[in-house]
């Protein structure tokens, strides 16, 4: 599903993000990334969703290789990934059920069939009771719910997250640890990076640890 073969990363400031990382992730495994801000984890999870490019070494991301792939691959590519993050912000004028319901739209779900497809989704993440509410009106765990239904809208092979538990008390980081182990269960691969330290000692999950952009904990595979 991932593999990462000596993959460098290096800006034109003369920052490297990543140097010489090489890992592996099943197809079906659940996988956290961890390290401290800085670690390159984000950049990671761009690499994949083929964002960014390496700057040496090679990425394949459900068949696709980072050295062959052209602009239309990548197009094809995304509609296989969920991506999960901070940044990907909620629309505020629209309800859960819209913002759902705008995400299946995008990958040209026939009219008819959108809002019955949001409203499943919603009732599958745990949100089918606020389908009409508004994000500013839900608390930050049901705002990861929301976040995490938008990514689903493609039904994906891949589930990309980027800190799902940032800023959530330990309670509402579990319910949301449970509902993608749910996912991940019927059968899609996640990847979820975090600096969640404290959380992650409590998790069986495998776990990859990076530091200044370099593998220094975790099995290859």
């Amino acid at each position: 599903m991932i593999l990462f073969e000596q993959v460098t990363k290096a800006y034109g400031n003369g920052v490297v993000a990543l140097e010489d990382l090489s890992f592996a992730v099943e197809k079906g495994e659940f996988v956290f990334l961890s390290g401290d801000c800085g670690a390159g984890k984000t950049t990671v999870l761009k690499l994949l969703a083929m964002e960014e490019f390496p700057t040496s070494g090679r990425i394949v991301v459900c068949g696709c290789d980072s050295g062959t792939i052209r602009r239309r691959g990548i197009a094809g590519l995304r509609r296989k990934l969920g991506i999960i993050s901070q940044d990907f912000g909620l629309l505020t004028d629209r309800t859960a059920v819209e913002n759902v319901a705008f995400a299946i739209r995008a990958i040209g779900t026939p009219e008819r069939q959108v809002l019955g497809r949001a409203f499943d989704i919603l009732a599958e993440t745990g949100l089918g009771h606020k389908s009409e509410v508004h994000p500013d009106c839900l608390s930050g765990g049901e705002q990861w719910r929301l976040r995490i239904a938008r990514a689903m809208a493609n039904d994906p092979y891949l589930l990309l997250a980027d800190d799902p538990f940032g800023n959530l008390d330990p309670d509402a980081a579990s319910e949301i640890f449970a509902l993608l182990q749910t996912i991940n269960l019927r059968g899609t691969t996640i990847l979820a990076a975090t600096h969640e330290t404290e959380f992650l000692r409590s998790i069986r999950e495998r776990k990859i640890h990076l530091q200044r952009g370099r593998l220094v904990d975790g099995e290859v595979h």
